[in-house]
């Protein structure tokens, strides 16, 4: 017999519900709120207050594109963490409230698996490529950086993480030091496209193991710029692709060196990416390079799922769901959610 999930995703900005029959897609729908463009960021008052207007037509929207009810509906997954925990108590709230009114389970998702099961997603008429276990996971987001063992979709190793600075906050950084607007990576990817990557270099850390860390780099972008535009008030300007080429060729370098580090060190040749930053065509581009060097096959994520998005909360429900592991209704959402590992 089939399961039926819906996935309920509020972490930080977008509101999102999902619906899977066993691993299929059924529907995804998000709202995304437009409002912290002018501020530059997310403010998370006004993103918990956007969740609580969305919530309720998201969901009902994505059992009604699903051609499903609640009735059909086995268990409710939903974000406890990490993220922004006005956000996430919103998700959280509404998930117990539909589990009182329906007699649903319910089933709590750590965020960051979820972006790494995000490629068992699989679409109907499609060829749904999957990772076999174990395979080696880059998740790269705003707020995360992490070089993850995954051995079956339960079972987690953190081999490295960021000792700082998250790489989304880096191209964040760069966007906003250069006036490019938010959310920033997107334009300084499409930016970098137009440049010389060979133009400039930044200084690159040294962390030992298989740890990151970007404050540094991000340091001397700042310190970079302040220095040259004294020189010449224009530079900015006249250089703006160039700078961006040349800043994200650093960060990617940065990333794939503890990565081929972590292929080389575990013996494992499946290698996948996943996370907001796994949309980035530079990122993208050089891990299939990687990989048809040193023999690796290789993972990128269908670029809806590289969003937070609540596909990637069903599909980690659906493996929780099978494994019966179900949380109670007094469960609270952690912005700081713990390390997730071996469940």
């Amino acid at each position: 017999m089939s399961t039926v999930i819906l996935g309920i995703e509020s972490s930080c900005d977008d509101t999102s519900a999902a619906v899977l029959r066993d691993e299929y897609l059924l529907s995804n729908v998000m709202a995304s709120q437009e409002v912290h463009r002018r501020y530059g960021g997310v403010i998370p008052e006004l993103a918990s207050r956007a969740h609580q207007q969305n919530i309720l037509p998201v969901v009902s929207e994505a059992l009604r594109q699903a051609g499903v009810g609640m009735d059909e509906v086995d268990a409710v997954a939903f974000t406890r963490g990490p993220g922004l925990l006005g956000s996430l108590l919103v998700g959280t709230s509404f998930t117990k409230g539909l589990a009182v009114a329906t007699g649903k389970p319910i089933i709590e998702v750590n965020h960051l698996q979820g972006h790494i099961l995000s490629h068992f997603v699989k679409v109907e008429g499609r060829e749904n490529r999957c990772p076999e276990f174990p395979f080696l996971c880059l998740l790269v987001s705003g707020g995360h950086t992490q070089i993850v063992r995954v051995d079956d979709p339960l079972h987690f190793e953190i081999l490295g993480h960021t000792i700082d600075d998250a790489v989304g906050e880096a191209f964040d950084k760069c966007a906003k030091l250069m006036g490019l607007g938010y959310p920033g990576g997107p334009v300084v990817d499409r930016l970098a496209k137009e440049g010389d990557e060979k133009r400039f270099r930044f200084a690159k850390p040294n962390i030992p193991d298989l740890n990151y860390s970007f404050s540094g780099i991000k340091t001397s972008l700042l310190y970079f710029l302040r220095d040259r535009i004294a020189e010449d008030p224009g530079f900015l300007e006249k250089n703006k692709a160039d700078l961006c080429a040349s800043f994200q060729k650093d960060l990617i370098d940065i990333l794939l060196k503890k990565l081929i580090l972590a292929a080389r060190q575990t013996g494992i040749r499946q290698v996948a990416i996943a996370g907001g930053v796994s949309a980035n065509s530079g990122l993208r581009s050089r891990i299939e390079e990687e990989g048809r060097k040193r023999g690796w096959t290789t993972f990128l994520p269908e670029f809806r799922f590289t969003t937070d998005n609540a596909a990637m909360i069903a599909i980690t429900g659906y493996y929780k769901y099978q494994a019966g592991q179900f949380a109670s209704l007094d469960i609270a959402p952690l912005s700081r959610a713990a390390e997730y590992g071996d469940q």
